[in-house]
């Protein structure tokens, strides 16, 4: 379970890594049309999300320091 967790999570991240390579070039050229600037804003806010589940499920994976030190 946990390996596709990782696979998955990897799929993710290089989804949102292309993603926002898409959004950057369209939020350099001053005439791309709004339709497209939205689209790129609504996917750039998949990711993030897809992005903090990651970071939420890993934090969840990581033992706890014990308050005995």
């Amino acid at each position: 379970m946990s390996r596709l967790a990782d696979e998955m999570e990897a799929v993710q991240l290089t989804l949102g890594t292309d993603v926002l390579g898409h959004a950057r070039k369209v939020l350099a050229d001053p005439a791309s049309p709004h339709t497209e600037v939205r689209y790129a804003g609504l996917r750039l806010a998949e990711c993030l999300g897809d992005a903090l589940r990651v970071a939420e499920s890993r934090g969840l994976r990581l033992p706890t320091p014990d308050d005995d030190s």
